[in-house]
């Protein structure tokens, strides 16, 4: 009873144990790229859903009256009167030198810079509050309400720091109807660079 049988007393071969290591090794590597390509992807929705609230801004912008401020005659009519944001005379923001490679933290005066005549992120306002990855830009073609009159939301990024931009752009036209439409998808060049 007390008796083993050499098969017993045996522990694991030299083989068995390369093969478990060359597995662990395999494994961690996959892992590595997954979590890699999780945090890039965390990042890369910074620009997404910040070029979704620019683009929110910009139709919730057009939507709003700009018209004079004079008083009608009675009997008489105004016709609706509406228009994109001028583009922003402060773009990008922050400035790409600020975010090469990490994080900036904007200021309220960084997003205020179209503030005196209404124009840029004032006239949309948008600002973020929270350190960034990205530079945003806004830049419109027209301000007098036309069909066709465009603008176009860009946020640009590098988040290794080697000088190859990811871009993420968004853009909207007014059409025929004088309806203001932005495309259905983003643009988006080397997301995760």
């Amino acid at each position: 009873m007390g008796r083993r049988t050499r098969k017993q007393d045996r522990g694991f071969t030299l083989i068995e144990l390369m093969i478990v290591v060359a597995i662990v090794g395999i494994l961690a590597v996959l892992a590595i790229y997954g979590v890699r390509k999780y945090l890039a992807n965390a990042k890369t929705a910074e620009a997404r859903n910040s070029l979704g609230q620019i683009a929110k801004d910009a139709a919730a912008a057009y939507e709003k009256e700009s018209m004079a401020g004079t008083v009608l005659t009675p009997g008489t009519s105004a016709a609706l009167s509406r228009a994109l944001c001028a583009s922003d005379p402060g773009n990008p923001v922050p400035a790409l030198s600020n975010i090469q490679g990490k994080k900036y933290q904007s200021k309220v005066s960084d997003w205020n810079a179209g503030a005196t005549n209404n124009a840029g992120f004032a006239c949309l306002k948008f600002s973020m509050d929270q350190p960034q990855y990205y530079g945003y830009s806004y830049v419109s073609s027209g301000t007098a309400g036309a069909a066709g009159d465009t603008f176009t939301a860009t946020a640009n990024g590098d988040l290794n720091g080697d000088g190859t931009y990811s871009t993420f752009s968004l853009t909207g036209q007014i059409n025929s109807s004088f309806a203001l439409n932005i495309a259905p998808n983003m643009v988006e060049t080397l997301p995760e660079e």
